[in-house]
């Protein structure tokens, strides 16, 4: 299957900074909006939260800005599920635009699935896990993940 396109969309002149380049709360927001995509495909569509109760919480998010998005870009998101257990997610968003190879930018992040009437952690039901199984089944493992399991530091003085 070719890499797993789960969001698309062009850059608004509300998005853009002073320096003509897409704010980094959008790069965030453009990830989000990828995430629910990907929860509508493992059946954790909004109908089916309202249902079960059940949702996907974000625990942890890095971004890597890589390089410029301008005004009025078209950008998509690849995304690639690095792994998960009976509560987590572990996944890797890449931004692209038409004519570059490279990622604009990486976002890493975990997530929990959650039951909302606690709220508290949950495992995942059979058929979502059905789902995520099959996506890692499918998807394109030629993907670049160079900005997997990074951190950030300098050191103290």
């Amino acid at each position: 299957m070719p890499a797993l396109i789960t969001y698309r969309t062009r850059v608004s002149p509300e998005w853009v900074d002073y320096n003509g380049h897409l704010r980094d709360a959008y790069y965030l927001l453009i990830f989000s909006y990828a995430t629910d995509a990907l929860m509508e495909r493992i059946g954790l569509d909004a109908d089916a939260r309202g249902q079960s109760e059940h949702s996907l919480f974000t625990l942890e998010a890095h971004i890597n800005y890589l390089h410029e998005v301008k005004l009025d870009t078209e950008v998509w998101v690849q995304t690639q599920i690095i792994g998960f257990d009976r509560k987590r997610l572990h996944l890797y968003h890449s931004l692209h635009r038409e004519g570059f190879d490279e990622a604009l930018a990486a976002s890493e992040q975990m997530l929990l699935h959650v039951d909302l009437t606690g709220p508290k952690s949950a495992p995942f039901g059979d058929d979502c896990k059905d789902q995520l199984k099959r996506l890692v089944e499918t998807q394109d493992y030629t993907l670049s993940l160079d900005w997997i399991g990074r951190s950030i530091s300098l050191a103290r003085h």
